[in-house]
């Protein structure tokens, strides 16, 4: 089936994915703290949890045993936090299958767990609830799930010895079971997320590859055509020149046309066909402006039925222009812009009070575009000083004697004072 679309009318695959792809990549959910901020702001959040392990640090407090045994249950509560950290700050999120040493580290913490607590009595329990919570942060979601029961049962073994009045670990199971079940979906969230991070991507790709097909087959199409014309006529014209000088010359005028209009299509192709309108400009003159503080009238209807669709384009193009350089260039605190019409032509006229045009100052790169832009629309650019001694921009084109009917349901509002 043959394609339909026009030449160079822009297709874009995924609205708004650059803007997705930038706020994936700053969301730091799911990957290692990149920075010291990152870093300080998870440590805390992890450390936080920590506060639960009030029972057995007061335990320790209290001075009621031999200071040999403080000193030992000490060092063994200390290197219990720092597995734990070490797992869940470095481990939890973090893609791909658990290395070798998590399972010693995890090891490790059941160990210590039911050492400190079968030596130390009931108020240590609550450490297997954070191994717990460490194996659901470490372990993939089927790993942690079979770990769980064991943890479970060794923290009801343990705590029917110490405690058997069951005055403190029937409270503990629960909490270990939820802590165990709350980490497991945080990991498949954020595995959910780093997928649809990646899926992001590969849309982003896929609409860069996409978009660079789609130029390169309509500028084939575009300008295919028009440089096989040119070439042939040029040969002509190469012919006819010694003898038919007169036909030769018809010919390099045609030459002229096709390039013109082989390089309108081309930037109609590279910008989408979207071509701006008065209307847009308008609004965007008034946002920039303000954001410049500076003072704003604007007298330009948004729309003009005798303006042809690439003379508005123009216009509009010069007035972007024109309010870029007040902003960048002049120093102004008030800039008018005015649009009139009559004997056939529009005129868009915009000034400023800033410091005006220096001796001897040529057009810089944005003129230079835009005087081609409007000869290119039958039109043309005057620059000068203004009155009151800032700038002045007029553009001009050429109105269309029979006036384009205005859209349903659309109305020609007029752009009032800023």
């Amino acid at each position: 089936m043959a394609d339909t679309r026009r030449p160079g009318a822009r297709q874009e695959p995924c609205p708004g994915w650059r803007q997705e792809i930038e706020d994936a990549d700053t969301t730091p959910i799911g990957r290692l703290p990149e920075n010291r901020r990152q870093a300080a702001v998870k440590l805390l959040w992890v450390g936080v949890w920590l506060l639960y392990l009030g029972s057995p640090v007061g335990d320790l407090a209290d001075g009621g045993r031999a200071a040999l045994v403080t000193a030992a249950a000490g060092l063994g509560l200390a290197a219990f936090v720092a597995s734990y950290l070490l797992v869940v700050f470095y481990r939890a999120n973090t893609p791909g299958p658990p290395q070798r040493w998590v399972y010693g580290v995890l090891a490790a913490q059941t160990a210590l767990s039911v050492a400190l607590s079968a030596t130390m009595g009931r108020n240590w329990l609550v450490l297997f609830v954070y191994v717990s919570v460490a194996c659901g942060a470490a372990l993939p979601t089927r790993q942690a799930r079979r770990a769980l029961l064991p943890i479970l049962a060794l923290l009801a073994g343990v705590g029917v010895a110490v405690d058997p009045h069951a005055h403190v670990f029937p409270m503990l199971l629960i909490p270990a079971l939820l802590g165990t079940a709350a980490m497991i979906a945080v990991r498949q969230l954020v595995q959910t997320m780093r997928e649809l991070r990646e899926a992001r991507r590969t849309v982003a790709q896929l609409a860069a590859t996409e978009e660079r097909l789609r130029l390169a087959r309509d500028l084939h199409d575009l300008l295919g055509h028009s440089l096989s014309l040119i070439t042939l006529k040029s040969e002509l014209a190469g012919r006819m020149l010694p003898d038919r000088p007169g036909d030769a010359a018809r010919e390099v005028s045609d030459i002229e046309r096709v390039s013109r209009q082989a390089l309108v299509d081309v930037r109609e192709a590279v910008s989408g066909y979207r071509r701006p309108t008065l209307a847009a400009e308008l609004a965007n003159a008034r946002t920039a402006l303000a954001s410049a503080g500076i003072s704003t009238r604007l007298h330009v209807p948004e729309r003009v039925p005798e303006l042809r669709p690439e003379a508005e384009g123009a216009l509009a193009w010069a007035l972007r222009e024109a309010v870029t350089n007040v902003v960048r260039h002049s120093g102004a605190r008030t800039c008018v812009a005015a649009l009139s019409t009559g004997a056939g032509e529009a005129a868009l006229t915009v000034s400023d009070d800033g410091r005006g045009p220096g001796a001897g100052q040529h057009l810089g790169n944005g003129l230079t575009g835009l005087s081609e832009r409007l000869l290119l629309a039958g039109g043309s650019l005057r620059t000068g000083r203004a009155g009151d001694g800032g700038f002045a921009l007029t553009a001009v084109v050429p109105l269309d004697p029979e006036p384009v009917p205005a859209e349903p349901g659309g109305s020609a509002g007029t752009g009032g004072a800023g």
